[in-house]
């Protein structure tokens, strides 16, 4: 394997941003970035990465390769959390192992950002398509997870009951999937010369606030590691293995579904990532008993950092190997 592509990942600035982050917390530093401007970046980079994503889907062709695509998305978001449920279950519970399996089977947007930007910089093209899989695959493994849930649970109160009908709704209308589905549409619509004219809004300055959006997320993790230990070593294995495996078994099988490099990394790291934002916020309606304090440094402080240190590195090798 090339080192050089592990070397110039590791030194680049935005990843070295997020390494800051959970140093300031390990020398217990006062460094913080502000609540309002740390939401305001993430919505700022949901916005961008939709919209670029659908000036791009405007360009391309429309037909059954496309659909492929999204339909090949769409499945790993039902079979990731299906496969990784059975594996929870047994060590952390009904509930935990929903919560954790929904995660794991639907996605990162700030991980799929990331990829984006290290394909820019490797001058790697993917299609515009791609933004749109990463939208279709969040609802999925959300509905899927409390499906689960609503199967092997024990207890089935009314007040845990939540229909099908509220969680789609409550999936599709969370903020970040909203805005990215909304972002792209735009995208899509809008005339080239109408796209060029926000063009230093969406690209000049994207990779600035990706740099200081990091350093939040790695003061974040940071914080959330601690807490995070008392649940033994089975929780941490699973958080490394599991994304390992699934972005490897991609990396390799989406070649069968398109012919892009740009694309099969985006895909594999799609499957590898784990949601912390929308699964979350799903996940307290649906499963309150689930131990966030367990899923999300699970996604956050150990898949993230592994899929943007290691994994993409990995996952083009594969891909250029094959």
């Amino acid at each position: 394997m090339q080192a050089s592509l592990w070397i110039e990942n590791l030194t680049n600035p935005a990843l070295l941003f997020f390494f800051l982050g959970i140093f300031a917390v390990y020398v217990k530093s006062d460094l913080s970035i502000p609540e309002g401007s740390s939401k305001f970046i993430s919505l700022y980079l949901l916005f961008s990465i939709g919209f670029k994503g659908g000036v791009e889907l405007s360009h391309s062709v429309l037909g059954w390769d496309i659909a492929f695509i999204l339909l090949f998305g769409v499945l790993l978001a039902v079979g990731v959390p299906l496969y990784s449920f059975f594996i929870l279950k047994p060590k952390l519970g009904v509930y935990n192992a929903a919560a954790i399996a929904a995660a794991y089977g639907s996605v990162s947007a700030v991980t799929f950002v990331t990829a984006v930007s290290f394909l820019e910089i490797h001058q790697v093209e993917f299609g515009g398509h791609m933004v749109a899989v990463m939208a279709l695959m969040e609802a999925p493994a959300i509905i899927v997870g409390v499906a689960l849930l609503s199967r092997f649970r024990n207890e089935k109160t009314q007040e845990n009951e939540v229909s099908f009908r509220e969680l789609i709704r409550h999936s599709f209308t969370n903020g970040s999937v909203l805005l990215i589905l909304g972002s792209l549409f735009i995208g899509f619509f809008a005339s080239d010369k109408q796209a060029q004219g926000i063009s230093p809004f969406t690209t000049d300055i994207f990779k600035g606030f990706l740099a200081v959006f990091l350093l939040d997320m790695g003061i974040s993790s940071g914080k959330k590691l601690s807490a995070f230990r008392k649940y033994g070593f089975f929780p941490f294995a699973f958080a490394i293995l599991v994304p390992l495996f699934n972005g490897t078994l991609i990396a390799y099988l989406s070649r069968f579904v398109t012919y892009s490099h740009g694309d099969q990394l985006l895909f594999a790291i799609l499957a590898a990532s784990a949601s912390y934002i929308a699964v979350p916020a799903a996940m307290k309606l649906a499963a309150p008993q689930a131990n966030q304090g367990l899923y999300i440094p699970m996604a956050l402080a150990i898949t993230f950092p592994f899929n943007i240190t290691i994994g993409m590195p990995w996952y083009m090798y594969v891909i250029e190997t094959v």
